[in-house]
């Protein structure tokens, strides 16, 4: 049997699992972490400009293709405590990431040591497992059960803690003998298909709700077979967005209080029948459940059977993973239609169409300041199908979501129930550090931007480019949107008079400056018609110095997104569309018989 230290064990057993990248940043007590790795070669590293910077990069990698699990590295102490945030971000969508921490020795423990913390106790509430392990023979089967873990039931995140003496310390692992342990996903059984089934065929109005776990599971191609197969159309939350294309004829729109289309909510509304696959019917997307659920029969499948019934009981509940259920549903489907059993959806398919071509929201304004609705006008002009958007929080990625397009899974990329400000830039990096050839588009607002803005000289370091569209209205614009309801405008205002830049009237910081000092390329404009021209430049710039580009659009200070407390009363607080020069760029215009764009 071979001798070798706990820590390069560990690494190779990484390797073994599938890694060849982590994220993080090194520190005394993850040392010896790095210098296996150095040894023993086969993971890159990038260098991170902040711990939760990493995590989030970790995160990134994950959600960018099915079977990366992204993998971050710090040291101890506050390194662990700085991707707690990470991984609270990651367990509340079901994303896999492995956290690796330094520990203080073994003997240090419980006496205060440098930077020692209990970041096991710490890490629980938002991992599927956080250990510090204590016995150097244990840990190439801690990471083995990590990734079991990781990828058995509803995925989410993990955290091994270190102890400095235990990475070095000799055991004995053979390493040519190891092999992953075969994930765990229940699957659904053909009895619990056909009555779901039954249930639908018997509905007059069916929708799907198309939830994250099918991502996750990669199942998006049977999501879209069963659909087609069934005539029913399909309802993607926030995290399903893309298990459709959005020009699919069955795609009936997002439904929600925020990051929702008025066609989709309405037919929501006007259905009678419910099936949600992988999703967990988050508050924002249904508004109340009075609201949602009333005059509808609903079935919930999802991997985790704690989900059942956890915000409502549906009607029929079936623990499974979402490519397994659909396997079967696809197949019972199948049959079905060949028996000619299936009911006829045209129909009902044609209400939610000729709703999907009506019930939009104007974005062709041309007013300076810039209003946020044209940006994105602009950007489903300059920016195609292959398209990957990435976007975290607040008013820049509701807007994202009301008027950008999407065609396939994850090239929506966003943090969906935390929501941490400064994610998006760190999450961009990491989804092109996993696929270098992937057209990246970043969406933020000044603020989630001016958090952990460090990171984009990582980009400059490495070689990762793409495109963030910086939207400055100098406010933390959600924030003061919600202040409307106790009538102030307090502590939200990033305005002030810039003695070094005098030429932004107010807006604040100097984005372009602090931008091209971390060495990546910045534009900046404050009129609609220099969109199109500021966003062909920066394709230009980034292919040419092969580093992030930042378009900063001035905005309006004021702009209210359509949102409201129910899915049917959404307060509409711009101009609707009336015509198609009010909204070019919609995937199907307005008007009897106009067709899609």
């Amino acid at each position: 049997m071979a001798k070798m230290k706990a820590i390069e064990a560990a690494i190779e057993v990484l390797k073994r699992e599938g890694v060849d990248i982590a994220f993080g940043v090194p520190g005394a007590a993850i040392n010896p972490m790095y210098a296996a790795m150095k040894k023993l070669g086969g993971i890159d590293h990038v260098l991170a400009r902040h711990v939760e910077g990493a995590s989030h990069m970790a995160e990134g990698y994950t959600r960018s293709a099915p079977g990366n699990i992204g993998v971050c590295i710090g040291t101890s102490g506050p390194a662990g405590t700085d991707m707690i945030t990470g991984l609270y971000s990651a367990s509340a969508d079901s994303i896999p990431i492995l956290c690796i921490t330094g520990q203080a020795p073994r003997a240090r423990l419980h006496k205060e040591d440098f930077q020692a913390v209990d970041i096991e106790s710490i890490a629980k509430p938002v991992t599927k497992w956080a250990t510090t392990v204590l016995e150097p023979a244990q840990v190439p089967r801690a990471f083995q059960q990590a990734f079991h873990l990781m990828r058995s039931g509803r995925p989410g995140p993990v955290l091994i803690d270190l102890p400095l003496d235990v990475q070095l310390a000799e055991i004995e692992f053979d390493i040519d003998s190891y092999a992953p342990l075969e994930a765990y996903k229940p699957k659904a059984t053909r009895a619990q298909v056909e009555k779901a089934l039954s249930m639908m065929n018997a509905s007059a109005k069916p929708v799907i709700v198309a939830g994250g776990g099918i991502i996750n599971a990669d199942a998006s191609e049977l999501l879209q077979q069963f659909a087609e197969i069934t005539g029913v159309p399909v309802i993607p939350t926030l995290m399903g967005w893309g298990t459709i294309p959005d020009d699919h004829e069955l795609m009936a729109g997002m439904v929600g209080l925020q990051t929702a289309h008025r066609y989709g909510n309405e037919s929501l509304l006007n259905s009678d029948f419910v099936i949600g696959i992988g999703n967990r019917w988050a508050n924002r997307h249904t508004g109340s459940l009075d609201v949602y659920t009333e005059g509808r029969q609903f079935v919930h499948i999802d991997i985790e059977p704690t989900q059942i019934g956890r915000v409502f009981c549906p009607d029929l509940g079936i623990v499974s993973d979402a490519k397994a259920a659909l396997e079967l549903l696809v197949e019972v489907a199948r049959e079905w239609r060949d028996a000619g059993k299936l009911a006829d959806r045209s129909q009902w398919v044609g209400e939610c169409q000729a709703r999907k071509s009506t019930l939009l929201r104007k974005t062709h304004f041309e007013d300076t300041p810039i209003k946020p609705m044209r940006v994105y006008e602009e950007m489903n002009k300059a920016f195609g199908r292959e398209t990957c958007y990435v976007s975290t929080i607040g008013l820049s990625q509701i807007a994202a979501a009301q008027f950008l397009h999407v065609y396939q899974p994850r090239h929506w990329i966003n943090c969906g129930q935390a929501g941490p400000l400064g994610w998006t830039t760190p999450a961009a990096l990491g989804v092109k550090a996993s696929d270098p050839s992937r057209d990246v588009v970043a969406i933020s607002g000044d603020y989630d931007f001016q958090f952990m803005i460090e990171e984009l000289a990582v980009g400059a370091q490495f070689n990762l480019p793409y495109i963030h569209v910086l939207v400055n209205n100098s406010y933390l614009g959600l924030i003061r949107q919600a202040q409307r309801q106790f009538d102030i405008d307090y502590c939200v205002q990033l305005a002030f008079e810039n003695q070094n830049a005098p030429e932004l009237n107010g807006y604040g910081v100097d984005h372009v400056t602090v931008v091209e000092g971390l060495g990546c390329k910045a534009i900046r404009i404050t009129e609609p018609d220099q969109l199109q021209t500021a966003f062909a430049e920066a394709r230009e710039l980034m292919n040419q110095y092969r580093v992030p580009v930042v378009v900063e659009v001035i905005l309006e200070r004021v702009t209210n997104i359509a949102m409201g407390v129910e899915i049917n009363a959404i307060n509409e607080f711009e101009p609707l569309a009336e015509s198609i020069a009010d909204a070019p760029t919609a995937l199907a215009h307005l008007g009897e018989g106009a067709g899609q764009a």
